[in-house]
């Protein structure tokens, strides 16, 4: 069975670009577009991974992500933040809600997404 991963992100093309990249690596993918709707995803669709683009509007990614770790089964999901302000992040802060890699949306090459799913998923 194909490993599943929620790509929560509201640009959709760039949304669609990396699930077009993770389907082309045997994944199966599913898109959100908000925190809100990533929520009801993960309960339906039990992914390996989530990608997630840290700062939209609305409930963002960090909302997103104390959920998930308020769960103790969700909080399990390794999680690769995938946003423009990956400058502003470390990754040493925000471990501890599941981050386990961060990709930098303005300098990243497309088949970096499967490639950090791929180490995110043990």
């Amino acid at each position: 069975m194909k490993k599943r991963v929620l790509v929560v992100d509201d640009d959709s093309w760039f949304a669609d670009v990396l699930a077009s990249q993770l389907r082309s690596a045997g994944f199966g993918v599913q898109i959100a577009p908000n925190a809100v709707e990533a929520m009801a995803a993960i309960d339906e669709y039990d992914p390996a991974a989530i990608i997630l683009d840290i700062f939209m509007p609305g409930p963002n990614g960090l909302v997103l992500l104390q959920e998930l770790q308020s769960h103790s089964d969700l909080a399990q999901i390794p999680v690769v933040a995938c946003t423009t302000g990956a400058g502003e992040l470390r990754l040493s802060d925000i471990a501890a809600y599941g981050v386990r890699q961060i990709l930098d949306k303005s300098t990243m090459e497309p088949p970096m997404v499967a490639a950090a799913v791929r180490k995110v998923i043990v």
